[in-house]
């Protein structure tokens, strides 16, 4: 509404009241049901964008729960599938048998390769897991106990499971859906799982516009769209359910939840309710309507930005000021007329003031008009229905280069038309000439007069004239050239960071090849000198067994450079028999040199009917390596006569212990947790790669690698593996 309108027609109403009519209590009336007349408009006005709003939030539920279904329904039938094979039945009837365990992870595996999920696994009654597709995997299924799970328990009790969590074992959230594994009898033997996960379905919510998040029948959000809100709760979680949550281990060390940091208040008698919150530090005002997602005790919240309401309610609020202004003038006007008719005497002086008055008002509502069409930074253009130009704005010119003189009357083609989007033009031209133009606005790419492109997005409606005829059509013209700049370079910073990630982990694998073929270039060094020795003294002997040291040095860099590359692909290490004896043997034989130099007698205590192990030789040696190393090294400091290096092992609990003891002078326990972390090393000169590689090695073999202080002082390092099967 032009700002001198209202008080025009004030102006008017109240010198009409004072020195006509004198009835203030009228006007006063008047003017109460005109802001009561505004208000209940505004209201109207929200309650429909409202309702609007919230069914268009319902038409997205209905899209994401329909692709929430399909991702959780297209698994429901494998576990019953995979419970009916003969394998599955016969493992679980004769759990010991390797080669019946082996043909089952073979069925599961390819089973789970075709059906595309992410793991498929069968477990026995007491919930111990006996296969999986998993089973070549670092962190495979296969020997971990999953009683625990509310699906294994229903699935055990005959009925189908579903339970949404975090893995134990992986630590990766999915959706686990079980199946009873039944006997001829009718029996439950054993439980077959499928794990699902819904990492592709948040990612495709990320790219939402506006929140979306799905929570537990607690109210606990395990997917949403805004990080921050994940693992928070919608209301406070009662302590039996935080302990159900413990027991089963459903979000993993998770034991709080807090609640999310919501302010919700209901929309009145409009559906959903309204969210006040912060996202990256930002107010936002939303939305939100809640829909159960069938068959699952999950509900699934879609949210939408409500400032489009209040933006509305503003919208008619001005609408209908301007609408009662109109009629306020046009009353005003009308009265005038009367008393001009009724008054003879003043006819003709009050008739000339009062059209001096109007015309005055007149004037100033059309320059307030015009004001507004000239500040609009949109550009607007008219066009009559033979596609004449009939008015632009001074945005529109501004973004063209053109004065409003060499573009009135002109037809097409206009001379803002880019040369390489001509045909483009006269496409777009000839659907708004059809009657069909975009609903939704095209993109347009415009040539400025002194030559520069300008990149607008254009919206096009009929042009209606006062009586109701189709006139022509009214663009409204964006510049949208900037916002295309940041997204071209948004896209190009995004480029860099993945080139430089790319370098990052080209850099990491460097420093470890560096690190692992350290040691053996060492001992090629020393025995290429050897060598040369031995030859010039005229030692044959001598010379032919240092040149097989060579030898078989520069083998093992070979095989240690085809291991990285088999680390690199992903792939499991080799596996053959080895001798624990054998391994120490070969690791002190390689750090013969540093013994001496250190003045340390190593003490070997290795029973001879230790078991073998499988595992990958070269890198279990090449872990032996490492520890006795670092152990020399931490000896240093101490006095000869007090260094002692012990390495025993014995067999405990289907597997064997080694253990590496030394006397030096131990790690800070400051510094305990940062051990194993890559490129973390006290020692000058030193990449910090040494124990993270021995961990990943001991690890990729399903073992584990430990340390402890001494009493006394130094560390004893602990490999845990296991033993070769018969």
């Amino acid at each position: 509404m032009p700002p001198n309108s209202a008080p025009f027609a004030f102006d008017l109403c109240a010198r009409g009241a004072v020195r006509r009519f004198r009835r203030p209590a009228a006007w006063a009336i008047v003017l109460g049901l005109a802001v009561l007349v505004i208000a209940l408009t505004g209201e109207w006005a929200a309650s429909r964008a409202a309702r609007n709003q919230a069914d268009e939030i319902r038409r997205a539920a209905e899209v994401q729960l329909s692709g929430l279904r399909d991702a959780t329904g297209r698994y429901r039938h494998l576990p019953f599938a995979a419970a009916l094979h003969p394998v599955v039945l016969a493992l679980l009837r004769s759990p010991k048998d390797v080669a019946l365990g082996r043909s089952t992870n073979l069925y599961l595996e390819e089973l789970n390769r075709l059906a595309g999920s992410d793991v498929l696994y069968l477990i026995d009654r007491q919930g111990v897991t006996l296969a999986a597709s998993n089973w070549v995997a670092p962190h495979s299924f296969v020997g971990h106990s999953y009683a625990n799970r509310p699906y294994f328990t229903e699935a055990l009790a005959g009925r189908s499971g579903r339970f949404y969590g975090v893995g134990q074992t992986t630590g990766e959230p999915g959706l686990f859906i079980s199946a009873p594994v039944r006997g001829g009898d009718g029996g439950v033997l054993g439980v077959v799982t499928v794990k699902v996960s819904l990492r592709q379905l948040q990612e495709s919510w990320r790219i939402a516009k506006d929140p979306i998040l799905l929570t537990d029948a607690r109210g606990i959000v395990f997917l949403s769209s805004v990080p921050q809100w994940l693992y928070h709760a919608t209301r406070p979680v009662d302590p039996p359910a935080l302990a159900q949550v413990r027991r089963d281990q459903q979000y993993g060390p998770l034991a709080r939840f807090p609640q999310l940091p919501w302010k919700v208040t209901p929309d009145g008698d409009r559906p959903g309710a309204l969210i006040r919150t912060q996202i990256d530090g930002q107010a936002r005002y939303f939305l939100a309507v809640s829909e159960p997602v069938e068959d699952l005790p999950w509900t699934l919240t879609v949210m939408a930005d409500h400032d489009q309401v209040l933006r509305t309610r503003e919208s008619a609020w001005m609408v209908a000021l301007l609408c009662l202004s109109l009629l306020l003038l046009a009353g005003l006007y009308w009265r005038l007329r009367e008393r001009r008719f009724a008054e003879q005497r003043d006819a003709r002086r009050e008739l000339e003031l009062r059209v001096e008055e109007r015309t005055h008002a007149l004037g100033e509502a059309h320059a307030f008009r015009k004001a507004m069409e000239d500040a609009l930074p949109v550009g607007m253009r008219a066009r009559d229905m033979e596609g004449r130009i009939t008015y632009v704005n001074p945005a529109f010119c501004q973004m063209t280069g053109f004065e409003a003189g060499e573009l009135l009357g002109r037809l097409p083609p206009y001379p803002y038309w880019h040369p390489d989007e001509v045909t483009r033009h006269w496409h777009h031209y000839e659907a708004m000439m059809s009657g069909q133009p975009s609903q939704s606005g095209h993109e347009s790419r415009l040539r400025h007069k002194d030559g520069h492109e300008v990149i607008t997005m254009v919206y096009t409606a009929p042009l209606i004239d006062a009586e109701g005829r189709h006139a022509g059509w009214m663009s409204s013209v964006v510049d949208v050239t900037e916002q295309r700049r940041a997204e071209l370079q948004q896209r190009q910073n995004e480029a860099q960071l993945q080139h430089a990630q790319r370098m990052a982990s080209l850099g990491e694998m460097a420093s470890t090849l560096a690190h692992e073929l350290n040691q053996p270039l060492m001992a090629l060094s020393s025995f290429a000198s050897a060598a040369k020795a031995f030859a010039q003294r005229g030692e044959g002997a001598l010379l032919a067994q240092s040149l097989d040291d060579t030898i078989a040095q520069a083998q093992r860099s070979a095989e240690i450079v085809r291991r990285i590359r088999g680390f690199v692909r992903q792939r499991t290490a080799g596996a053959e028999d080895c001798a624990v004896a054998t391994l120490v043997a070969q690791a002190l034989a390689l750090l013969r040199g540093e013994l001496r130099e250190g003045q340390v007698v190593p003490e070997v205590r290795i029973p001879g009917d230790l078991p073998l192990l499988r595992g990958d030789r070269v890198l279990l040696e090449q872990v032996l390596l490492n520890l006795v190393s670092n152990s020399l090294h931490a000896m240093r400091g101490v006095p000869p006569a007090e260094r002692r290096l012990e390495i025993d092992a014995e067999r405990r609990e289907g597997g064997i212990q080694l253990r590496v003891a030394d006397r030096g002078t131990g790690i800070d326990p400051a510094i305990a947790d940062q051990v194993f972390a890559p490129f973390f090393t006290t020692r000058a000169g030193g990449l910090g790669l040494g124990l993270n590689i021995c961990r990943t090695i001991v690890e990729a073999h399903r073992g584990r690698l430990t340390f402890a202080g001494r009493e006394g002082g130094g560390t004893v390092f602990t490999l845990e593996l296991p033993i070769a099967p018969p």
